[in-house]
């Protein structure tokens, strides 16, 4: 990855992607502290990577949860006549069944690599 990243394009991406540029454009603190010994630094990459993956999805899934919720809420409001803004129910309606899709279509290619990779040969 270059050191050269325009500002536009920074600030167009969301807080954590914001965060992992500059962790890779700093180089990860291993490195600096002269740490050269390969178990070593594939263990903290792993420990890492699994924890940063992990908060990373379940920030997803609770976000498209959250939705989810909204949008029950939205056509139970509906239901008993007491929605007050039509259009934008039906707009978060469709941002929640998208959100969903999207992550099932992310499952979908997770569950295809993670198959493709244990077909591997050693």
């Amino acid at each position: 990855m270059s050191a050269f990243l325009p500002v536009e394009a920074l600030s167009a991406l969301s807080p954590q992607a914001q965060s992992m540029v500059v962790i890779a454009q700093a180089g990860s603190p291993m490195q600096a502290a002269g740490a050269t010994d390969p178990a070593h630094l594939a263990n903290a990459a792993d420990v890492s990577a699994t924890g940063s993956f992990g908060n990373m999805v379940s920030e997803g899934l609770s976000q498209i949860n959250s939705k989810m919720v909204d949008s029950e809420v939205g056509l139970q409001k509906l239901a008993i006549g007491d929605a007050q803004n039509l259009h934008q129910l039906m707009i978060n309606l469709e941002e929640s069944r998208l959100s969903f899709q999207v992550m099932m279509q992310v499952r979908s290619r997770l569950l295809e690599a993670y198959q493709d990779i244990m077909k591997m040969p050693i």
